[in-house]
């Protein structure tokens, strides 16, 4: 059996009767045509500029009010991530829908000095970074608003993200503590602890200085050993610098300081945000106009989702027919199974091999079968590695 868009749409053709046409829970690897979505939270100070990120890329909803706590109640929101390779393919095939991968944003409620002691939306708003894939610091740099007027707090992006880091270290050193306590006890019953609570004893001593953890330079073990008490900096962390209108023709020179500061833990990028804000709600037309205008380029939406990847390790490959044409995000380094169970874990338990071709090489080509009379699509058993822009075809086999 085959996995193929053109002649069973989006549809496995051999999915077993019964199985359950949405995933119950993200990654939680049962059988769906949904794919994984990342989820990003927006981390910082009051008046920094999240709720203004968080429309410049999920197109509008959450309220930008220059005032402390605006946002109390995370807001949520998707966006696709931009990728030509889908309206190529598309055009190719003739294709009726296109799906884009997207991604989740979480605009969470302001941080304050004091966070982790129950200070503004204390407990409440740590509890919602915990949910995250990722976190995107946001560091206002700018000291008066869109109207001109003053805006309460500080605008130095440094003095930013040291309130910033050093709540979410003294969150995780509360956490590190209690699992050192627990962890100590249990092993003395369980040896098998012992790499773990040697991990959290690593962890303590670095949370302590007030160090977040991703600048520690933690091992790899010491990292997955951690991973299952969810610390806050444990994540992998993006910075997005806001600055003012006023200042773009100098935004090296902005964002420059907080570059030094978290080179090699950190990709930190510079943007006005009010306007990218402002132009996303714009349609496409006026979109590009205005962010052409203002020398703006692209825009923040594919800035930060290729920043987004990198900092995830996630790469995409690509399905195309008649019926529809997609975008699937999968780890890089995964192998071909494990990507066909991002379609549907049916496909990836009868998972046979996988007709393969790079999504350019298609192109030439002109269309599937084509690349097949050809020679140039190949068959690829279980151990191959996927890479970023393969098109496939899965072929599989599911028995009761």
């Amino acid at each position: 059996m085959g996995w193929s868009q053109n002649s069973e749409g989006c549809r496995p053709r051999g999915v077993a009767r019964g199985v359950s046409p949405g995933r119950p829970a993200r990654g939680s690897g049962t059988g769906s045509l949904n794919g994984r979505m990342e989820r990003f939270g927006f981390v910082g100070l009051p008046n920094a500029g999240k709720s203004s990120l968080f429309n410049a890329l999920a197109g509008g909803g959450a309220l930008a009010a220059p005032y402390p706590f605006a946002t109390k109640e995370p807001n949520i929101g998707r966006a696709r991530v931009p990728d030509h390779r889908v309206e190529l393919l598309a055009e190719m095939s003739g294709t009726k829908t296109l799906i884009h991968a997207t991604s989740e944003f979480v605009d969470i409620g302001g941080l304050v000095e004091g966070a982790s002691k129950g200070e503004g939306l204390g407990n409440k708003f740590l509890a919602n970074i915990r949910e995250v894939d990722a976190i995107v610091f946001v560091l206002r740099a700018f000291e008066k608003g869109a109207t001109g007027d003053d805006v309460p707090g500080p605008f130095d992006p440094l003095d930013h993200l040291a309130v910033v880091e050093i709540e979410l270290a003294l969150a995780d050193l509360a956490t590190v503590e209690t699992q050192v306590t627990k962890r100590t006890r249990a092993l003395k019953l369980d040896k098998t602890l012992a790499a773990g609570v040697e991990s959290l004893e690593r962890a303590q001593v670095i949370l302590a200085e007030g160090t977040p953890l991703y600048r520690a330079g933690l091992s790899a073990d010491d990292k997955e050993n951690l991973r299952e008490y969810f610390l806050l900096t444990n994540k992998p962390v993006l910075v997005v610098v806001n600055v003012a209108d006023t200042d773009l023709d100098r935004l090296a020179e902005v964002v420059d300081p907080v570059q030094k500061v978290m080179a090699g833990h950190a990709e930190v990028l510079g943007m006005c945000v009010q306007l990218e804000a402002e132009a996303a709600m714009l349609d496409a037309g006026e979109r590009q106009e205005m962010l052409d205008g203002f020398g703006l380029g692209e825009g923040a939406l594919p800035r930060v989702m290729r920043s987004a990847y990198r900092l995830l390790g996630r790469r995409t490959f690509l399905t195309t027919g008649e019926k529809e044409t997609r975008a699937w995000t999968f780890r890089a380094g995964a192998k071909a199974p494990e990507c066909a169970g991002e379609i549907h874990s049916d496909i990836q338990r009868g998972f046979i091999k996988s007709e393969t071709i790079q999504w350019d090489l298609l192109l030439e080509c002109g269309s599937w079968q084509k690349a097949r009379e050809i020679g140039k699509a190949r068959m690829e058993g279980k151990d191959y590695v996927m890479q970023d822009g393969d098109v496939v075809d899965f072929k599989f086999n599911v028995t009761k």
